[in-house]
């Protein structure tokens, strides 16, 4: 094949380029138009959606603006009402002040007038009473010459005859006003002498108490208090609980204490605990079997101990729980004293009283026997021991004067029947002698040596007589030196002076007695 001409391969190739150039210029120019005006249509589009979307946030921001501005108002105007209303009661309290002030400021006008006439008032009195003392001065002094020349008497000797008047007038006006601070202070008597006798307890009895209010048992060796006090000390609260009773296991040898009030429970439970050494079975049901049985077997010793006595003294007739207190006197004392030995002297004292001056010896013995009889009544019930013996007997149908004569004792109530005093006279002897109250005879006669001789010491006393076993003194006086409003003052001092200085059981009556005598003789 002939090869062509360089040239004319040349020009086909501008001609192919040229053509080719054109067509693809020809098909870019549509491509371009057509993604033109796609493009222009949708950023036409974007705008319209963007100014739509931008109208909604605008009309939402209002919305939002326009409630955040309503909010805003209302609270600015609830504040605002708020304010009005508090201004407006300040306005009204101030008001009510203002209102207040010009009414004290009234008031204050309306006394300072009163006072100003007040004032005036009393310049004008004190100008009347100054003249009038002046009078008075001058007709003091001319009533004053009167009497000199008259009675003879210069001024000093008047003067020192009225302050021997005013003395003994205010010596009689001081005792009398005594007698009646006392009278006064009879009224909460009761009360004070409760406080006294709780003080004089605290201070006195301590010794006697621990011989009243203990009892020792022995065992037989220290291994026994183990057993006694028991595991974690069940046997020994055990054993408490039952009898009422302290156990107290100490280092004392050989023996173990038991303490309390009760004489009676404090017996149970000695006798309980000395039976359970000797059988050795200790634990808490044993315990309480032990303690029931005992109770029980000692009621009945108080039984018999009552229908003992009872028989004794020839008595019968009595109630069965009458005898039963009667049995458990054997477990009371009275300071220092066993209550059923000093009701059985009683009882035979009363007795031989009322055989002298005619009296039921039957009615009088009984009354002596039980008259302490209310100190055997569980301490659970408060009164007097006289009274609640009084209404115990009087409770089981015993005889009235019986009765009478229980309560009446202390004076808690009147005597009815002369074998009451008797019942109190056997009771002050009884309790009186010496020895029967833990007092020496030496002592008891020194003391009524001190009682006699303190009383001496006060000037007007003329005789002193301590009787009733040192239990009341009686004091004479000389009449024309002491008289009857004196005396009640000087009876008050000499029972001060006692309670100050001296040393004795129970109380002392003090008597003053002041008697005038006049003699004459017909010739």
């Amino acid at each position: 094949m002939e090869m062509m001409d360089p040239i004319y391969v040349v020009g086909i190739i501008l001609i192919v380029a040229v053509l080719m150039f054109f067509i693809g210029w020809t098909l870019n120019s549509k491509i371009g138009k057509s993604s033109l005006s796609r493009a222009n249509e949708a950023s036409e589009k974007i705008i319209k959606d963007a100014e739509k979307e931008a109208k909604n946030i605008k009309r939402e921001k209002l919305l939002e603006v326009k409630d955040e501005w309503l909010r805003k108002k209302q609270d600015f105007d609830t504040e605002v009402n708020r304010q009005r209303q508090k201004l407006q009661n300040y306005e009204k309290n101030l008001d009510s002040k203002e209102e207040n002030l010009e009414k004290k400021f009234d008031l204050v006008i309306q006394k300072e007038k009163t006072n100003r006439e007040l004032e005036q008032k009393l310049v004008a009195q004190k100008e009347i009473i100054e003249k009038k003392n002046a009078q008075f001065d001058r007709l003091i002094q001319e009533q004053n010459i009167r009497l000199e020349k008259t009675a003879a008497l210069s001024a000093d000797e008047a003067k020192k005859m009225l302050m021997e008047n005013m003395v003994e007038k205010a010596k009689a006006d001081a005792s009398q006003f005594i007698k009646d601070i006392r009278d006064r202070a009879k009224i909460d008597a009761k009360k004070e002498a409760q406080k006294i006798v709780v003080q004089a307890i605290q201070r006195t009895a301590v010794d006697h108490s621990v011989e009243t209010t203990v009892s020792v048992v022995q065992i037989q060796s220290d291994e026994m208090k183990g057993r006694i006090i028991g595991r974690e000390g069940r046997n020994i609260r055990a054993f408490e609980a039952a009898t009422g009773i302290d156990v107290i296991v100490d280092d004392t040898p050989e023996a173990v204490i038991l303490s309390g009030f009760d004489q009676y429970r404090r017996e149970i439970a000695r006798i309980a605990l000395e039976r359970l050494i000797a059988d050795g079975r200790i634990h808490p049901a044993r315990i309480e079997e032990v303690v029931k049985k005992v109770q029980s077997e000692l009621d009945e010793e108080v039984m018999n101990e009552g229908e003992n006595v009872l028989m004794q003294l020839n008595l019968h007739g009595v109630h069965s729980e009458l005898v039963k207190h009667i049995g458990r006197m054997k477990y009371r004392s009275s300071y220092g004293q066993n209550l059923l030995q000093h009701s059985i002297e009683v009882a035979y004292l009363t007795g031989i009283m009322a055989a002298e001056l005619g009296f039921d010896v039957v009615l009088a013995k009984k009354a002596g026997l039980m008259h302490d009889i209310g100190k055997t009544v569980d301490k659970s019930v408060e009164g007097p021991h006289a009274l609640l013996g009084y209404d115990l007997a009087k409770k089981y149908k015993e005889h009235p004067i019986v009765v009478n004569a229980i309560g009446s004792h202390h004076e808690d109530i009147e005597m009815e029947h002369p074998i009451s005093a008797l019942v109190q006279a056997a009771d002050a002897i009884s309790g009186a002698r010496p020895g029967a109250r833990r007092e020496p005879l030496e002592g008891y006669v020194k003391r009524l040596e001190n009682l006699e001789s303190l009383a001496n010491t006060f000037d007007g006393v003329a005789k002193t007589y301590a009787i009733q076993a040192g239990r009341e003194i009686r004091v004479v006086v000389e009449p024309d030196k002491v008289d009857d409003d004196f005396s009640d003052k000087l009876a008050y001092e000499i029972a001060q002076k006692i309670q100050d200085e001296l040393e004795y059981p129970g109380q002392i009556k003090v008597t003053v007695i002041r008697e005038v005598r006049k003699i004459a003789y017909a010739k």
